[in-house]
């Protein structure tokens, strides 16, 4: 709590026989204020929430309870794309990797090769989105493009999508396809 102070303010020395003012001074005992300082700073830790991480909603498929007819796939709905380094994406349409082409992440690489895929599936089958899109990826890629892809599929409302393992022929040709 608050002191006061009412020691002498001297009279040894030079001035001792004339009366002097009693000098006060206050002196306040900051102990009371530190301890409530660390209860309300313990207070606020233990009450308040941590930002939550957030993870991107994957939806998955569920095992069929019955098995179903599969639905031949016909070699002009599929088109895949292998996600390599440096942001490059490596794409063929149909099955086989005859023909390996190379485009980026920007708006006029992916997605117009998306929405031209879905005009020439829609044009055959009378449906766009009966597009069938297979995703790799090599060693060398990264896990934000496949986040990117998959927005790609988003935007362009491309519904029919799989991630799948890359094989050895499709790796044989990318490396072929980037000169190696």
């Amino acid at each position: 709590m608050a002191d006061l102070d009412t020691s002498s303010g001297g009279g040894s020395g030079r001035h001792q026989g004339k009366v002097r003012s009693k000098k006060l001074s206050t002196r306040v005992d900051l102990t009371p204020m530190v301890d409530l300082a660390f209860l309300l700073i313990s207070f606020f830790m233990l009450t308040t929430t941590m930002a939550k991480p957030v993870a991107m909603q994957l939806a998955m498929p569920q095992k069929p309870k019955e098995e179903k007819v599969k639905e031949p796939v016909k070699e002009s709905q599929v088109i895949t794309f292998i996600l390599d380094e440096n942001n490059v994406v490596w794409y063929y349409e149909g099955l086989a990797p005859d023909e390996v082409k190379k485009t980026t992440f920007s708006p006029d690489g992916l997605r117009k090769v998306i929405l031209d895929k879905q005009q020439k599936v829609g044009r055959v089958l009378g449906d766009p989105k009966k597009t069938i899109a297979l995703i790799k990826m090599t060693p060398d890629a990264v896990y934000k493009n496949l986040i990117d892809i998959l927005d790609e599929m988003d935007i362009t409302q491309n519904e029919i999508f799989a991630i799948q393992d890359l094989v050895e022929p499709e790796l044989a040709a990318v490396k072929e396809a980037k000169g190696e």
